[in-house]
């Protein structure tokens, strides 16, 4: 590591360790501030609930596989005003880091992705700030995925307040990918050879699992036109009969 390096290292921890105290010391600003991103999320987590319930009886099929949230912890926040150079200011905070509250939506299929975020972003609440989809454009590390920054209304005692929570939507395999990606490229103590050997199998990986995903979506799409196209005399027809007769009897 340069000497210039560790300089700016050494004083970027020091700033970090003197905004961490200065937040501890006025904690009760922050932990309302974070208290609003919890309803936030609370609120996104709600309406794609709903729709998953919805699609669910129109598509025959849950179009989520599951959703979990997150909300950055006080250092991954210092750090991020670090970068961005944000003032230490709560409105300063809310108005510049867009992130703070996340929710990832995983999905069966790529098709749902789309469908679940046109659904999403109908709804006259929801306000789309900023959207990245690296999925039809993925990064350079072979990452996929839709990102969506929206603004949405939490309702308290005495107010309305527009919170912003970014979405990150994909599928199970991208899910998969990305999830030991991340444990994988920040191993310590790996030569450069070696993470340019690891990135370039990490990209292959990344590539087949897209290829994986756009299979399934194939056959799940069979599988859908065949039941749609199935003659009147298909089991399913013969049971409904049976059962229409049964009431009649």
């Amino acid at each position: 590591m340069s000497e210039n390096k560790l300089i700016l290292n050494e004083k970027t921890k020091l700033l970090t360790e003197d905004v961490l105290d200065y937040l501890d010391k006025n904690s009760n600003p922050l932990d309302i501030m974070y208290s609003y991103y919890e309803c936030a999320i609370m609120e996104v987590e709600t309406k794609f609930n709903v729709l998953n319930r919805q699609l669910s009886v129109y598509y025959d099929h849950n179009p989520i596989e599951s959703i979990s949230s997150r909300i950055k912890s006080k250092n991954s926040l210092v750090r991020k005003m670090l970068k961005l150079n944000v003032k230490l200011d709560i409105p300063d905070i809310m108005e510049n880091i867009n992130d703070i509250a996340g929710v990832r939506v995983v999905c069966s299929f790529v098709e749902d992705i789309y469908e679940l975020e046109k659904s999403f972003l109908s709804q006259d609440d929801v306000k789309l700030i900023q959207r990245k989809d690296y999925i039809a454009n993925p990064k350079e590390s072979g990452y996929r995925s839709l990102h969506l920054i929206v603004e949405v209304p939490i309702f308290l005692k005495d107010e309305k307040k527009m919170m912003r929570v970014e979405v990150q939507m994909r599928t199970i395999a991208m899910d998969f990918w990305a999830s030991l990606e991340h444990k994988i490229r920040y191993k310590k103590n790996l030569q450069e050879a070696d993470l340019l050997e690891i990135s370039n199998d990490l990209k292959d990986c990344a590539e087949q699992a897209h290829q994986l995903d756009m299979k399934m979506q194939d056959i799940h799409a069979k599988i859908v036109n065949a039941k749609h196209s199935a003659p009147p005399n298909s089991f399913s027809e013969i049971i409904k009969n049976r059962l229409s007769n049964r009431a009649k009897g």
